[in-house]
């Protein structure tokens, strides 16, 4: 995750590859990209890093691979608490948990696309990658109704300058993040106090904060991130509310 900087080269026709990677904000500094070799490349995709900078809003994003039981009580916190998220699903999410993909429509949340299988995009020719994404939209419009689909992280975090400039060509706005921890080994949670102490030392305005779906670390932390993180005079928004983009 972060710091993971640049894989190796493959080419000098936009098919190099690039794990996300990022300096950590602390001490309420803002985090940056500026050292990982694919800032500009972002910007020129309107990809997404960080939101305004100038305010204290903040996006909550969850990866959603697989479920194990979690997604529930997030979804339950989430309505409690009136906070919006969007979830980034596979093609076996949608065929697993079709009745989680219905609620999280039905409670105002987005679904984003997170690709049908979950491959190394970079190493996929063009006709495929448009495969990818538009099986996962059609079989979410075919279960919710909802017939929007905007939003993409790409698996694993690996991208190129082709895997953006396809997707964007096919409607989706890449979503990176500017907040988050290892947290989807799930045989290696360590607690809510870990999750709550490893998002809030992070926050900043205009945080995109990622989060997986199938941690019980997070599930548990999540009622008081929300509360502790609007007592700072944050505001949690969706990506559909994001009125600029900040890359630095």
């Amino acid at each position: 995750m972060a710091g993971a900087g640049i894989a190796p080269a493959s080419g000098a026709d936009g098919s190099r590859p690039f794990h996300f990677g990022f300096k950590k904000s602390k001490n309420g500094e803002l985090p940056s990209i500026a050292q990982e070799g694919f800032m500009d490349m972002l910007k020129r995709h309107g990809s997404i890093f960080l939101g305004d900078t100038a305010n204290k809003e903040l996006y909550l994003t969850f990866d959603s691979g697989y479920e194990n039981g979690v997604t529930p009580q997030i979804l339950d916190v989430l309505k409690a608490k009136g906070v919006p998220a969007i979830f980034f699903i596979t093609g076996h999410y949608v065929k697993d948990q079709p009745e989680l993909v219905k609620r999280m429509v039905a409670e105002g949340h987005l679904v984003g696309n997170h690709s049908w299988s979950h491959p190394d995009m970079t190493t996929l020719p063009d006709s495929r990658i448009v495969s990818e994404l538009s099986q996962v939209k059609e079989a979410v419009t075919q279960l919710t109704g909802q017939q929007e689909m905007a939003y993409l992280r790409p698996p694993r975090g690996i991208f190129s300058d082709r895997v953006l400039g396809v997707s964007k060509g096919a409607g989706y706005t890449n979503v990176f993040w500017s907040v988050a921890y290892k947290d989807w080994d799930t045989k290696a949670q360590r607690g809510a106090k870990y999750a709550y102490d490893s998002v809030m030392a992070q926050l900043h305005p205009g945080a995109v904060i990622l989060l997986h779906s199938v941690s019980t670390d997070n599930a548990g932390a999540l009622p008081q991130i929300i509360d502790d993180a609007r007592a700072k005079g944050y505001t949690f928004k969706s990506l559909n509310e994001m009125k600029a983009k900040q890359y630095r």
